[in-house]
């Protein structure tokens, strides 16, 4: 029986980074309109950090240098590149209805490289706002061409799917879906992330069934590392909480004649407890059962979540000791998902109960774990004990992230306590943890509805002048530019 079990945990682990690295499935316990990111929302962070590659591999030469001369040259290629990619974006800036910006960035001889291309593409990135929307979008695609007709550089996959993000910023859907045509014409293989750019986008615009209709008769989908092109279809959609849609593939998986894995199991219970269809999460629990594979430590952290959602503390504590019985010992992953559930009941004292066992049993409560106990005192309305909270994970090296500052503020507006809201604001800051733009619009919407408008009015100025979130200003409950 254990066999099976660490069989079963072992496939799970192979896609950890994709499912559980930083928390994330804890992460998605806490609602949004608390500032937090559900459990979808880091997996859509992953393939970005992981394939944002800058191609200087490509690049760089290999030759008999020793140490500090291959420092040297790795440096200044990088030095080179960013200076050239600074003029290629400078003339692109300068376009305007007339002028012949080919021939200008001819004229500049700057050496393309895939580096070149990821700094302007990301250039453009960060010079995007609502108003120039469809301007970066042609700038961007304009010099993709112009890259692609030099002799000496072909595009990389990287490359497409940073102008297919520029797109998706730009709302430029059809703009996207020509441009994979085009990747896979010229004989690139369609990934998962490519898969993630267009879902994120599409899905947003009501189009998400046609994208993985057209993923699953694709056979160029490039699924690494998941066990087929299913499990990475099911992967992104339950990142972008497409959950009923997560349904719909499984069934189109099975018809096709595939056969679901543990990770396949895991991602369909998760969306049938979201869509709240409680008697089909244990019919396919069930299912995996009889088909050989045993409950690993994720899928308990979906029937903890569960039962503690559903208010069934003591079945939580049974199935905890159940665990441990059948060789999986629990976490804190799984004692801040009880937390996270209960805390949304109501029931404080059973949060408590299960913040002390989970020192008990020898794991450290993490800034996650912390998070989840200060948002269920604020919710409850009990802000001394937040506070106390609060002061005991600093004390225990636990460092507050945005979303602990986000409850703590929120919490303080609550109690009509402004000063330490606007004091806590300034002390993240000086701490080097960025306030997100949920954490501004706390402040400034509490201020203004208690009447507070000059100091509401001092927090959007402070926003502006540090270049954070200006585009979404507009936003802000009665707050109108001028």
């Amino acid at each position: 029986m254990n066999s099976v079990i660490h069989s079963g945990t072992s496939v799970v682990r192979k896609a950890s980074r994709f499912l559980l690295s930083s928390r994330k499935f804890c992460d998605g316990g806490i609602k949004d309109n608390n500032g937090f990111p559900p459990i979808e929302e880091p997996l859509k962070i992953t393939w970005e950090s992981s394939e944002m590659d800058c191609g200087f591999a490509e690049e760089e030469h290999e030759e008999s240098f020793d140490g500090r001369e291959k420092i040297s040259v790795r440096r200044r290629f990088l030095e080179d590149a960013k200076l050239g990619a600074s003029q290629v974006l400078d003339t692109l800036l300068q376009d305007c209805p007339g002028s012949n910006t080919k021939s200008a960035l001819d004229e500049l001889n700057v050496p393309v490289s895939g580096l070149v291309v990821r700094e302007v593409l990301v250039g453009i990135l960060r010079t995007l706002g609502y108003d120039n929307q469809t301007r970066c979008a042609k700038l961007a695609y304009k010099f993709f061409v112009w890259c692609g007709g030099k002799e000496s550089f072909r595009h990389t996959a990287n490359c497409y799917h940073l102008l297919m993000k520029i797109f998706a910023e730009c709302g430029e859907y059809k703009a996207m879906c020509r441009l994979i045509d085009e990747m896979v014409k010229d004989g690139y293989p369609t990934t998962a992330r490519t898969f993630n750019l267009l879902i994120c986008t599409c899905g947003e615009a009501g189009l998400a069934r046609e994208v993985v209709e057209q993923f699953i008769k694709s056979k160029a989908f490039n699924y690494r590392p998941f066990k087929h092109s299913y499990n990475a279809i099911l992967h992104s959609l339950l990142g972008v909480k497409q959950y009923k849609l997560v349904d719909w593939v499984y069934e189109q998986m099975l018809e096709d004649g595939f056969s679901p894995d543990v990770l396949t199991y895991n991602i369909v219970m998760f969306a049938n407890f979201r869509l709240g269809k409680t008697d089909r999460l244990y019919r396919l629990l069930d299912e995996m059962v009889k088909d050989g594979f045993c409950p690993d430590f994720y899928t308990y952290n979906i029937l903890l979540h569960h039962l503690a959602t559903g208010n069934k503390p003591l079945a939580a504590l049974n199935l905890l000791n159940h665990m441990r019985e059948v060789g999986v010992e629990p976490g804190v992953i799984h004692f801040t998902t009880l937390i996270d559930g209960l805390s949304r009941a109501g029931k404080l004292e059973a949060c408590e109960y299960f913040m002390e066992e989970t020192v008990k049993v020898g794991c450290t409560p993490d800034v996650v774990c912390y998070t989840v106990m200060i948002t269920g005192y604020i919710s409850g309305g009990e802000l001394e004990k937040a506070v106390e909270m609060f002061r005991e994970m600093t004390e225990k090296g636990q460092l507050p992230n945005v979303f602990t500052y986000n409850s703590m503020i929120r919490g303080y507006c609550m109690a009509g306590k402004f000063k330490e809201a606007c004091s806590l604001l300034k002390e993240m800051e000086s701490r080097g943890c960025n306030p997100n733009f949920v954490v501004y619009s706390t402040l400034v919407n509490n201020l203004r509805n208690a009447g507070k408008l000059l100091e509401a009015h001092d927090v959007v100025k402070d926003m502006v002048e540090k270049g954070h979130y200006v585009h979404l200003i507009s936003k802000l409950k009665k707050y109108r530019r001028s």
